[in-house]
This record gives C-alpha cells, sequence and structure tokens, in this order.
C-alpha cells in the first residue's frame, strides 16, 4: 500500500489528476494522504499507462541557437543557423507506455501452465482405491481383482491400491498412469508441462559462480559486465544472491553471484538449484579452501556442467598448476590432463582469459541446447526478496520458461500480486522479460522466501486462490515432519524410481574416512547405487546439514557426534543422521534398507502378570486357566510366556479372556479371569502368564 502523494511521485503525475482520476474510477479517496491498496494502484496503472503520450515540441530563437552552438564550440553555417531545433517532452516514461500498449495487444497469446489432458493419462491420487481406479478405467472392479490375484496381490475394491501395483493395472489397457500432483496447477513445482518442439526457442544459460571468499568471483562478474558491482557491496564481500544478465558475441548469458563465506551455504544452494553451469573460481595464489570444496559438492550435486576459473594468475606468488593438482584431488580433473573438466586460467582485474571462459560457456550452454517457450505464462524461482519502506515487497525472479509481462497475476511461493513495475538488472524499467532474464518487480501482497517457484496466470481471481491454496497446503505441511530420505523408507523410494542414494559421510580420521567411503560406494542394489556427495574427517557440521536437505541425503558419521545445535537443524530440516563405530555394520544396514529388509529396532514392554489358580479342560475350548491378576494389566491377543519356578516353558499368544462368562478386550490387577493361550493348554497351577507386546523405538 502506498499514499496518493507517493502513488504520485512515484508515477511523476500531479496529485490533483491522480484523485481525479480515483473520482473517475470510484475510488474513494480524497486526500493526498489516503492510502491505495494493490488492487486501486494496478487499476491506476493500466489507465494512465493507457493514455496517449502527447509529444510537445517547443521552437528555439535563433539567439538561443547561437547560445547553445557556442557552448560546444560547434562550426556551423548559415544554413544551421535557420534550422530550428525541436526539444521533445517526450520521456522514458512516455516510452514505457507505448511499448505496454503493444505488449497488451499481444497478451491474449501466451499459453496458460495447464497440463495436457491426455484420454489415455489416468491420475493417481492419494488413497486412491482399486475401485476409483477401475471406474476410472471404465471397467469392472472384479476384472482388476483377478489380474491382482495373478500377481500375488490381495487387496479387496475398497483398499487402497499402490501406485507401483496401479502402474502394471493400466499397462494392461494401454493407459499411462501420472501423480495427480504432476497435475495439479496449485502445485506448479510438480506440474508437467509439455512443450511443443516447435515452440521452444534457444534461450540464455544460467551461470552460478561459486568459490571461497576473496577468491574474486564479483570482480569476475564485474569484469564481465564493465560495472562497478563490487564497490557497492559492504567490505568488497556479495551480502547476496545478485543476477545479472550479460552478452558476449551477440549471445547473452545470465550469471547468479553466489556468497562466497560459509555463513552462506545454504544459500549458494540454492543458486546452484536453477543454474545450468556452475563457475568454480579459485585463487591461484590461495588454493582450494573450505569453502572451494563445499562449492564443489553443491555444484555436483547440482549434476550440471562444471567450468573452474583458476583466478589471479597475473600474482606473483601465482602457482596455477598446484590448483589444477588439488582440484584433481577433489574429483575435478582438467581436461588436459584427460577429465571432463574445464580449467581456464584468468584474472579478473586485467580481464585475461576473460574471453577464453566466454567462449566455453557458450560452447558448452551449445551442447546442452537449451530451451524454453516464450509464448506461455512465465514460471521461474525467486532469487532474493526484500522489504522497501516505499515499494513495499522487491522481489528478484529468474524466469526459467515463458515469458513475464508488466499486470501479469503471479503467485510465488504462497505469495500473489500483479507485477506492478517490472525492472532489469540495470534497474531499468521493462515491459516483458523472456526465459532466463532476471528481473526485479513489485505488486505481490507478502514477501515470498528465497528459492520459492513462481508462476503467472491469466486471471487475478485464479492467482489468488491458487496462493490461498498453497498457503493452506504450507500450513498443513508445517504441522507434520518433513518428508526426508530415510533408511527406514529407501526401500520404497527405490520403487519410485530413485537410481542414486546421497550420502554426506564425517568421520574421525582421513584412513578411516577412505575405507569407509570405498565400502559404500561398493553397496549396489537392483541397480542403484551410494553416491558420496561429500566425505570429510571432523564433527557433523550445520553445513553438512544444509548440504543433505538440498540433495535429499542421509548423513553417516563414523565415530563422530554432532553437537546439540546441529542436531536441532536437522530435525528442523528433517535430515536423518546415522551413527556408527562398526564398519560392516553401516554396509549391512544400508544394504538391508535398500532391500526393503531393515528390521525396525523393537523393545518389550511387560503389561502385567496373572498366578494360575485353578484349571478348566473342556473338549472345545481346550484348557482354561482360572487367574488373578496380580500386577498391572493382561490383554486379549497380547503375546505372553508362561513362567513355571522361574523358568520360560512356552512363548506364544493370549488367545481369549473370560470375566464371567464374558469376552473382555483386557482386565487390570486385583481382578479374576479365565485366560487361554493359543496352541497351549499344559498349564499348570502356580503357573505364572506375563503379557508383553514389543515397541517399536522411533530411531
Amino acid at each position: 500500500m502506498m499514499s496518493v502523494l507517493e502513488y504520485a511521485n512515484d508515477i511523476g503525475k500531479n496529485v490533483d489528476l491522480v484523485l481525479k482520476k480515483c473520482a473517475e474510477l470510484g475510488i474513494p479517496l480524497s486526500d493526498k494522504d489516503d492510502m491505495l491498496d494493490e488492487e486501486h494502484i494496478i487499476t491506476l496503472d493500466n489507465v494512465f499507462s493507457s493514455e496517449e503520450e502527447v509529444v510537445e515540441e517547443e521552437m528555439i530563437d535563433d539567439e538561443e541557437i547561437e547560445e547553445i552552438i557556442s557552448k560546444v564550440n560547434i562550426k556551423v553555417d548559415d544554413t544551421i543557423k535557420k534550422q530550428k531545433l525541436k526539444k521533445k517532452s517526450e520521456t522514458s516514461k512516455g516510452d514505457i507506455a507505448n511499448r505496454k500498449k503493444q505488449m497488451y495487444k499481444h497478451k491474449e497469446k501466451l499459453i496458460s501452465n495447464k497440463a495436457e489432458q491426455d484420454d489415455n493419462v489416468i491420475i493417481y491420487n492419494k488413497d486412491m482405491t482399486l475401485n476409483d481406479l477401475a471406474n476410472s478405467l471404465s471397467v469392472e472392479g472384479v476384472e482388476l481383482v483377478k489380474k491382482l490375484v495373478g500377481l500375488g496381490v490381495m487387496i479387496g475394491l475398497n483398499d487402497p491400491i499402490s501406485f507401483e501395483d496401479a502402474s502394471i493395472l493400466v499397462m494392461d489397457y494401454k493407459k499411462e498412469l501420472k501423480k495427480g500432483e504432476t497435475q495439479d496447477e496449485a502445485n506448479f513445482e510438480n506440474l508437467e508441462i509439455i512443450d511443443d518442439e516447435s515452440d521452444l526457442l534457444p534461450r540464455p544459460p544460467v551461470v552460478t559462480i561459486m568459490g571461497h571468499v576473496d577468491h574474486g568471483k564479483t570482480t569476475l562478474l564485474d569484469t564481465i559486465r564493465k560495472a562497478n558491482v563490487v564497490s557497492g557491496e559492504a567490505g568488497g564481500i556479495t551480502q547476496h544472491i545478485g543476477a545479472y544478465q550479460a552478452s558476449y558475441n551477440g549471445k547473452k548469458i545470465t550469471f547468479i553471484d553466489t556468497p562466497g563465506h560459509a555463513a552462506f551455504t545454504e544459500m549458494r544452494a540454492r543458486g546452484a538449484s536453477v543454474t545450468d553451469i556452475v563457475i568454480i573460481i579459485v585463487a591461484a595464489d590461495d588454493g582450494v579452501m573450505p569453502q572451494t570444496k563445499e562449492a564443489i559438492d553443491h555444484a555436483k550435486a547440482a549434476n550440471v556442467p562444471i567450468i573452474v576459473a583458476i583466478n589471479k594468475i597475473d600474482k606473483p606468488t601465482a602457482d596455477p598448476d598446484r590448483i589444477m593438482h588439488d582440484m584433481a584431488a577433489n574429483g575435478l580433473t582438467p581436461d588436459e590432463w584427460g577429465g571432463d573438466t574445464l580449467f581456464v586460467k584468468i584474472s579478473a582485474t586485467t580481464g585475461k582469459g576473460i574471453d577464453d571462459l566466454l567462449e566455453n560457456i557458450l560452447l558448452i550452454a551449445e551442447m546442452q541446447e537449451l530451451k524454453a517457450n516464450p509464448n506461455r505464462y512465465a514460471l521461474g524461482s525467486v532469487i532474493e526478496a526484500k522489504l522497501d519502506k516505499s515499494m513495499g515487497p522487491v522481489v528478484t525472479l529468474l524466469i526459467q520458461n515463458g515469458t513475464l509481462r508488466i499486470g501479469d497475476p503471479i503467485v510465488a511461493g504462497t505469495t500473489f500480486g500483479k507485477v506492478r513495475t517490472l525492472k532489469n538488472d540495470n534497474n531499468e524499467e521493462i515491459v516483458e522479460a523472456l526465459p532466463s532474464t532476471p528481473v526485479s518487480i513489485t505488486g505481490l501482497n507478502e514477501l515470498p522466501s528465497a528459492g520459492d517457484k513462481f508462476m503467472a496466470f491469466e486471471g487475478e481471481k485464479q492467482a489468488r486462490l491458487i496462493a490461498e491454496t498453497r498457503k493452506v497446503k504450507a500450513k498443513e505441511k508445517s504441522n507434520v515432519s518433513k518428508e526426508a530420505l530415510t533408511l527406514d523408507d529407501l526401500f520404497s523410494k527405490i520403487q519410485e524410481g530413485i537410481k542414486e542414494i546421497n550420502i554426506v559421510l564425517k568421520t574421525d580420521v582421513k584412513g578411516t574416512e577412505e575405507a569407509v567411503k570405498n565400502s559404500l560406494e561398493k553397496v549396489e542394489v537392483e541397480g542403484v547405487r551410494v553416491n558420496i556427495i561429500r566425505s570429510g574427517t571432523g564433527t557433523i557440521t550445520e553445513s553438512d546439514i544444509v548440504l543433505a536437505n538440498a540433495s535429499n541425503a542421509i548423513i553417516i558419521g563414523f565415530n563422530v557426534r554432532p553437537n546439540s545445535t546441529t542436531v536441532e537443524v536437522a530435525k528442523e530440516y528433517g535430515v536423518e543422521i546415522r551413527l556408527y563405530n562398526v564398519i560392516y555394520k553401516a554396509i549391512e544396514e544400508l544394504e538391508a534398507a535398500m532391500k526393503g529388509m531393515l528390521d525396525p529396532e523393537y523393545v518389550e514392554k511387560v503389561l502385567g502378570q496373572a498366578e494360575v489358580r485353578k484349571l478348566f479342560k473342556f473338549s472345545k475350548t481346550g484348557t482354561i486357566a482360572g487367574c488373578y491378576i496380580t500386577s498391572g494389566l493382561i490383554k486379549n491377543n497380547a503375546k505372553a510366556r508362561i513362567i513355571r519356578d522361574g523358568v520360560v516353558v512356552y512363548d506364544g499368544n493370549i488367545n481369549s479372556i473370560q470375566r464371567e462368562k464374558n469376552s473382555v478386550k483386557e482386565i487390570k490387577s486385583g481382578f479374576e479371569c479365565g485366560i487361554t493361550i493359543e496352541n497351549y493348554n499344559d498349564i499348570k497351577e502356580q503357573d505364572i502368564i506375563e503379557a508383553y507386546e514389543m515397541v517399536e523405538v522411533k530411531k
């Protein structure tokens, strides 16, 4: 929200004119200090934008011409003197208005982001029953029951069916099964959008620059953009994620500049998640540092091409060969040594090697055949968001597909609004932005979180409804534990199709690290392998938790323990930490989990004891033990052991409990009852019946 005066100043209009327009539009405001809400602002923007900008021409007399000429020291003849200079009052705002009008004319041409409807696709929703599936296939439920019996699966029509079993069934009818979330536009992170090949056009690559603090990341970007970015940063260190665009040989490249120091590891992880190529910058006079190793881990986890830029080669102490050896030791072997990682030697301050770096970026991008569809509503990611006192939420977006325009209703995370202003990385107002373009927008009702996905919609009502739906879902999700990868659910995840198990490994010493790492990497079950995305020595840190969360990994600690703060962070992120001190135990548990054979941990809980005081034998029911409950309680169907003279003579289950000729579920201490033991009649007087149950221990 903003006042009428603030709005008038923002658009360069007279306050009285704005109030007059408000009256014409039925907006109940009469004073310059009255507040405009978002809908009023958008309405006024559209009205003022659509009005014709009048170009005024003013004639300048001959004396003024001579005065202008004398100031700029230009020699002219009489014919030039006689010409009348014209100055136009047309401003960039007028140009923006004209461009807006042109853009609005083509607004209807954009494609809505909806999953393609296909008669051959069956949508699988949570808790789908066999009967639901039969209705979707237009077949009799009994027919599906018979098919499942043939597969060895016994479920009823009203029982829920797994996605895997349903997939097998629909194949028999030449159909395809897809999960409902891929068709739900309210869950647009997973929305399955298929573009026509003819609609796809090449898009600029998105490049993330990563590395240790003060190794020259921002200076490199500064040189590429030929703009002074570093001077605007506190202490010359990047304090936020910046997204910028540069041109080289007529082709655009989008850069994401991530912070390099350890405190911003999580922001670096977000940067890697939206990138096509990663540049890891290493100072030739310094070497591979802790944040350099973290950058390597994040880049590998993002599974994108990596270019190593060896910076500061102009310094006397520079040793590029040592850097290449150290990077090779960390899994990035130079291409000139037969590896698959490009290494480029540069100087970010002098510009040496920059052309070579940019050429390699464009070469890799060409090989990747990066394409997007500019003719649909925009989708992408939130890079950063901040609250401005006068403008409200200001959000930096990276458009990954489609075109974003002024006036488009969008949803970002759980927030929504109309794009009121749209600016590029040079802070210039634009009316639309194409794929791979970083932009700054205003108009959202709240601040989204960095890393949130966004999507534009055709109507504001639709955007509002979807944002409210997402907010409800987010609240529900926050009330339950996060669904993260654990050993206990590893088998089900493998059944869903994952082919790699990501592991973060921390050990006490280097020798143990190599031994455990080699052993884990040899584990492979039915084509699913273990991928160690980071290994190291020392305690488990918050940085390990952040990486595991970004990569959906499990943390394995060997002879190390996390501190209490790290444990709390792991709980917050839902990351599982497994601790071991015997190598084979870790290997056995991992293999068992991958095979779906991991035994849960149970402890015995004694419920109560009963003393047998009299026996009643019947031909049909067998022996009934007349008992007195001496402690606790006895439950029907609980496990029970028969203890005779301190020795367990039988271990089985309680079959039934009777109290005064009535069957009961349980009976407490101080009461008498009759008890029968399943498959056991050799009960003696004075025997002790001890009831117990096995309780699963939460790990």
